[in-house]
């Protein structure tokens, strides 16, 4: 290595070439996006948002975790810029459903089982070019998928 190189120098190199805040791709963006309008929107419904980005260590993840009164509700977000392909909300197929649903037993699992509702629930978004969101909300968008059971 030639140069006068501190070592805050290649730290900060190092730490630009693997941060997280590098850019992130046009859906990535559009995604976290629309969570961010998902949570306020569901705080305007009167939920109280628990957790974002849930990930389960043996698989599984959940876009929010929130409470509707005495529910507990686990909320996959679908954003989209245009309906050309159908709902957003025709991309939560079985495996996303599955998926959803290992996050939300495991989540219930670090709360000891409780003995509480609850329910899937899907927040459609689609960003008009105007830049204004239209929201949807589909309560109980799907239930427990087999072969799970809570």
């Amino acid at each position: 290595m030639t140069g006068n190189w501190s070592i805050a120098d290649l730290t900060n190199r190092w730490r630009h070439r693997f941060s997280r805040s590098r850019e992130l791709s046009e859906h990535l963006r559009l995604g976290a996006r629309g969570e961010k309008l998902a949570c306020a929107f569901l705080r305007r419904k009167g939920c109280r948002i628990l957790y974002r980005n849930f990930r389960a260590r043996h698989g599984g993840e959940v876009d929010i975790v929130c409470r509707d009164r005495d529910t507990l509700v686990f909320v996959e977000v679908k954003t989209r810029t245009r309906e050309d392909f159908g709902r957003p909300v025709e991309a939560v197929n079985a495996a996303k459903r599955k998926l959803i649903a290992r996050g939300a037993l495991a989540w219930l699992q670090l709360l000891d089982n409780p003995d509480i509702l609850v329910r899937f629930d899907v927040v459609e978004i689609v960003l008009a070019e105007d830049g204004q969101p239209c929201f949807e909300l589909i309560r109980d968008a799907f239930p427990l998928p087999a072969p799970y059971t809570y």
